[in-house]
């Protein structure tokens, strides 16, 4: 008995003591909770992946911020109108570089005078600093220090794509000293980089277009569907080395359907004496899948570093319509002083990759409508060329200038929407007023005289038209012979609700036709349409075709009705296209488009007629335009108007170039009931000569030689009537005889 009382009291002692140790232990308030399980990191929130890493903390000590605008540019040799001097190339240059250069040497920055430059170009490729690379340029430090306004880089621009080798890849391994110039570098991280004075840029592949670039994928379909695979991504891993981590776990994710994540180590000389046990594995999944149908295929692309922060994948993505998901810690996104990359694009974590499947399938589907939508806007506005690429660099350090001098700049909307800061004056107005075209001074312009020699009385004053669009239009007719077609058109001009006058400008050799006015139709109670006739060969002799827009004193409105003598155009179609045009004063409205592209394979900027999803020009054949606008042409450039007159061609080119220079905005398309296309006659017509494309494409280099950059402005956008083609009752249609006829 005495026994058990002592092995109970035993037991218990021990256990008490057990007690004691484990509170005293576990709630103590003045112990510092340092379990295993607080090391570990906490899971992101959504919210945190949304952002950029390098945007959460970081170690300040990491950072060298030894420039800024104020402390390393001079900005006493930027007038108010900045300009850019690109040093004359004297050594090896590649191919890339000198796209670079030749852009910049073409452009409306460009000054062959270095004492008026703001900013200077040293003609030495510095874009790969990589020593191993066959484009690497030797000698870099040497020829910069030699360039005769270097003064330690400032004021100058250097543009670096590639910077560091193997092993490590260091960014600050240039090979030379940059000093005071501003660097715009790829692959630019937080550590290094100069907020404010530095700029990034994309890293992109060599065959890159220099101007035009392929237009964005997904703009045929705006309101796209889920696509086939969730999130893809499909390129090298390293076995080892820098940026090994990242895209050597991707397997992990790879599903084979929703989530198709491949890689591949064959690559390099001496694959095979480096690979390891998944080589052959990972080989054989990455050949199943066609990177181009992934890209086209996917709702999300992944933009995992390589042995430097950028990648080719980022842009690849941008043009195909693909949101980026970027697995790039402390990468500085392309021009992100700029451009807001939250609307864009989704930041992950390489820390936490096993959590972006969950990420990605959180984003609802407005967000990734929006995010895609977005791609295609920064895609087709900055990034689809060099040209735009070096011209955006250009555009955001004029900015800081600007700045400077005014405190102002444009706001970031004008940079993350429609038609983005390269198709933005940058004195940018948010009213119809500050426009160029709608400014009192050329919206109400002084009437011009006539010109000497006998001409018809006009049927109204010569008064300057109103400031405001107006209630009426003018319809200005280029007629070169006489026809039934224009008999039928100034029967539907004298049917229209809105014509006030008809100007008839008569280009031929034949004696011009004797008309006063024209007579409604029956049951119109409005005096006849009054017409003037004027005999370009007389009154304009050696204008050509440019003859047309001259008799600005014989148009009493601020809309002009520009037409050919065979355009089939109904009156509905008149009507309509002035209501339009009423909401639109400053664009060209009308129904003939054409487009322009880059043709890389000639290096030059080509025409086009076919009928797509895009245009730039609308022709003024069948087209309504201020008033102000043709003011504008005539007081063109010579050389401009000379290379008109030379081609006997191309005004509507011109017209349509210096409307969207002066507003940085596409003309406006209308819906027809049928192709417009020009009819058979008795002259020959221009349309039927094989050279005729050949001299547009040369008035639109000409043009965009002229100006420094090509001025035209694409647009998707048509406009119909309501009810057009709908299957409903024509009684219920305002515009029924529109669709009535077809070709």
């Amino acid at each position: 008995m005495q026994a058990k009382k002592r092995y109970f009291f035993l037991i218990l002692s021990c256990f008490l003591a057990v007690y004691c140790f484990i509170t005293s232990f576990y709630l103590n308030p003045r112990r510092s909770h340092k379990s295993r399980r607080g090391q570990l990191p906490t899971f992101a929130t959504f919210d945190e992946l949304y952002e950029s890493p390098s945007r959460q903390k970081r170690n300040p000590q990491t950072t060298t911020k030894s420039c800024r605008m104020q402390t390393c540019f001079d900005f006493s040799k930027c007038g108010s109108d900045p300009k850019v001097y690109v040093y004359p190339t004297d050594g090896p240059v590649s191919a890339t570089y000198r796209k670079v250069l030749s852009v910049i040497r073409e452009s409306r920055y460009a000054t062959h005078d270095p004492t008026e430059a703001c900013l200077f170009i040293p003609a030495v490729d510095t874009l790969d600093a990589d020593p191993l690379s066959p484009e690497h340029i030797q000698d870099v430090a040497s020829r910069l220090s030699r360039l005769q306004y270097w003064k330690n880089g400032r004021n100058h621009v250097i543009f670096n794509l590639y910077a560091g080798t193997w092993p490590d890849y260091a960014e600050g391994a240039l090979g030379f000293d940059s000093g005071e110039a501003i660097m715009a570098r790829a692959s630019a991280s937080e550590s290094i980089f100069r907020d404010g004075f530095d700029i990034s840029l994309p890293l992109f592949h060599k065959e890159h277009p220099e101007r035009g670039g392929l237009p964005p994928a997904a703009t045929g379909n705006p309101f796209p569907a889920p696509r086939k695979h969730l999130l893809a991504f499909k390129g090298k891993r390293y076995v080892h080395g820098i940026g090994s981590e990242t895209r050597n776990s991707l397997w992990h994710l790879h599903d084979g359907n929703q989530l198709i994540l491949v890689t591949t180590c064959r690559h390099g000389k001496s694959w095979k004496d480096l690979r390891d046990e998944r080589c052959d594995e990972d080989n054989k999944e990455y050949d199943k899948f066609d990177y181009e149908q992934l890209l086209a295929n996917s709702t999300f692309c992944l933009v995992a570093r390589g042995r430097r922060l950028g990648s080719y994948r980022f842009l690849e993505a941008l043009a195909a319509g693909c949101v980026p998901v970027l697995l790039s810690n402390g990468w500085r996104l392309p021009f992100d002083e700029r451009i807001d990359w939250r609307r864009a694009v989704i930041w992950a974590d390489e820390r936490l990759l096993l959590q972006v499947p969950e990420l990605v399938r959180s984003v609802s589907a407005e967000r990734v409508l929006a995010l895609r939508q977005q791609t295609q806007l920064l895609w087709e506005q900055y990034f689809s060329s060099i040209e735009k690429i070096v011209f955006t660099t250009i555009e955001i350090i004029l900015e800081r200038i600007m700045a400077h001098r005014s405190s102002r700049q444009r706001e970031a909307l004008i940079w993350n929407a429609s038609p983005g800061a390269l198709g933005t004056l940058s004195s940018y107005g948010d009213s119809r007023a500050h426009l160029p075209i709608a400014a009192p001074a050329l919206s109400a312009p002084r009437a011009p005289s006539p010109p000497p020699g006998p001409l018809p009385a006009p049927s109204l004053p010569l008064t300057a038209p109103p400031p405001t669009p107006g209630v009426s239009f003018t319809a200005l007719l280029y007629v070169q012979a006489t026809s039934p077609a224009l008999h039928k058109l100034l029967a539907n001009i004298a049917s229209s609700e809105f014509c006030e006058k008809v100007v008839l400008v008569w280009d031929s050799e034949r004696a011009a036709p004797s008309l006063k006015s024209l007579s409604r139709t029956a049951g119109d109670l409005r005096d006849p349409l009054p017409v003037i006739v004027i005999d370009a060969t007389t009154h304009y002799p050696g204008e050509g075709v440019s003859a047309r827009w001259q008799p600005l004193w014989a148009i009493p409105t601020a809309a002009v009705f520009s037409l050919d003598g065979d355009a089939p155009m109904l009156a509905e179609e008149l009507d309509f296209a002035f209501r339009v045009w009423q909401e639109f004063p400053e664009r060209i409205v009308g129904y003939p488009a054409r487009n322009h592209f880059w043709d890389e394979s000639k290096g030059a900027w080509g025409y086009s007629s076919k009928w797509g999803g895009s245009y730039s020009m609308v022709l003024p054949g069948a087209a309504l335009v201020h008033r102000a606008l043709l003011a504008l042409y005539g007081a063109a450039a010579p050389a401009l108007r000379l290379a008109v007159r030379r081609a006997r061609n191309c005004e509507d080119i011109l017209l349509n170039c210096l409307a969207a220079h002066a507003t940085r905005r596409p003309p406006l398309k209308l819906a027809q009931r049928r192709r417009y296309k020009p009819q058979h006659h008795r002259y020959r017509s221009s349309w039927s000569d094989p050279e005729h494309f050949v001299q547009r494409q040369s008035c639109l280099n000409t043009f965009a030689a002229a100006w420094g950059y090509m001025p035209l402005v694409r647009s998707v956008l048509r406009l119909d009537p309501i009810l057009f083609k709908d299957p409903v009752s024509t009684l219920r249609k305002k515009y029924r005889k529109m669709e009535l006829v077809t070709s």
